[in-house]
């Protein structure tokens, strides 16, 4: 943009657009400076394109200067929305005694994705088919639907945030946006004899992630409420696991099988009752996977030549070998999910078809009762 010229009318200014045409020619902007309060005032009229002149904003101005000696509130300027990259900066503040590992995934997100594509955007350009084209551009990118989702997720945390801190009063663009849906869930489980495998394998690498393991498959803990298990949280006349900070906020107890009660034993410790269970080498709290578990995964082949993620075996398996081994023993999906600490009964549902036999039999005794326990007149389930 040029630097302000004076026109014929003192007070008024007028500024020729490097940007902005119109017909055929250079937009104009017009501006206007008076003083208010002892203070130097510029204010922006508007461009020629708009329908302003020389002549108007000259009139604006003698508006402003009679408001002025009549001691009368002068129009306020629209205040600017924020810079979006400025709302960042100070979620990832916040994020840094807030989030898991000071919002580390959160930030690096943040400058891969969002950061590129709202560069130097205030709020009020940011609307919701930006975050439509983001989306797109992102699958484009080959990111998988959950990915793409962690990052529309942190755009809408750090928009909300600025509305709770009363940095931005607007609506969240996001509103309204169709999260991607991912297709993650885990579908392989370990037979008994693969586990039996997998814990030996782990023995001899390393026994920490042996009991780790352990604990996994006879509880269907998390990795993380694993981790988070202190001396206080274990009860052995009752034999329960007492999880007070899980992913779904919500505490629940897991119960002892005798492995784990045997392995527990040995590592609790009754004179520190806030200790951790499981430490690391340098006698820290654990925050993620060993590479120990990735490499018994590795040599045991069990993802050899498998490209579906839902088919490879992770940690997570773990946890979803546990509910699958209660669905096949006939356990009801209800308490298989007050087990596993699932939020909803449609997350327990994925397991059902691990017991047609026990929906056979369920039929077969409704049939037996609505009958009396006389000869069958109709049968419910074909043989």
């Amino acid at each position: 943009m040029a630097v302000r010229e004076r026109t014929k009318y003192q007070g008024v200014y007028r500024r020729e657009s490097s940007d902005r045409t119109f017909k055929g020619k250079s937009d104009i902007c017009f501006d206007i400076s008076y003083k208010a309060d002892g203070k130097k005032v510029w204010e922006k009229v508007g461009w020629l394109s708009e329908g302003y002149s020389e002549k108007l904003a000259a009139d604006i101005l003698a508006e402003r200067k009679r408001s002025i000696r009549h001691g009368e509130e002068l129009p306020k300027q629209k205040q600017k929305e924020p810079f979006f990259h400025d709302l960042a900066d100070k979620y990832f503040k916040w994020a840094k005694t807030n989030l898991t590992k000071n919002g580390k995934f959160e930030l690096n997100r943040y400058n891969l994705h969002l950061k590129v594509f709202f560069n130097n955007k205030r709020m009020d350009q940011i609307s919701s088919f930006d975050l439509e084209r983001l989306k797109a551009e992102l699958g484009k990118k080959g990111l998988s639907p959950m990915s793409t989702k962690h990052v529309l997720v942190l755009f809408r945390s750090i928009v909300n945030k600025a509305v709770v801190w009363g940095l931005f009063k607007g609506e969240n663009p996001i509103k309204g946006i169709k999260m991607p849906v991912p297709q993650n869930e885990r579908q392989r489980f370990l037979s008994t004899e693969e586990a039996d495998r997998l814990l030996n394998n782990l023995k001899t690498r390393s026994l920490l992630w042996h009991d780790i393991a352990l604990m996994s498959l006879h509880t269907g803990m998390r990795a993380s409420e694993i981790f988070n298990l202190k001396n206080h949280d274990l009860n052995f006349n009752d034999r329960t696991i007492f999880i007070s900070n899980p992913k779904n906020k919500h505490s629940r107890y897991a119960y002892m099988t005798s492995a784990v009660e045997d392995m527990l034993k040995k590592r609790a410790n009754d004179d520190e009752p806030d200790a951790f269970i499981f430490l690391n080498r340098k006698d820290e709290q654990i925050t993620e996977v060993s590479r120990s578990f990735e490499r018994s995964v590795e040599a045991l082949q069990f993802n050899k030549g498998i490209q579906d993620a839902r088919q490879k075996v992770v940690f997570h398996t773990l946890r979803h070998t546990f509910c699958s081994w209660l669905a096949i023993q006939g356990v009801p999906l209800y308490t298989i999910g007050e087990l596993a600490g699932h939020r909803e009964i449609s997350m327990s549902a994925r397991y059902s078809h691990l017991s047609p036999d026990h929906k056979k039999d369920a039929v077969n005794g409704l049939e037996a009762a609505l009958n009396g326990g006389k000869e069958k007149i109709v049968s419910l389930v074909r043989e």
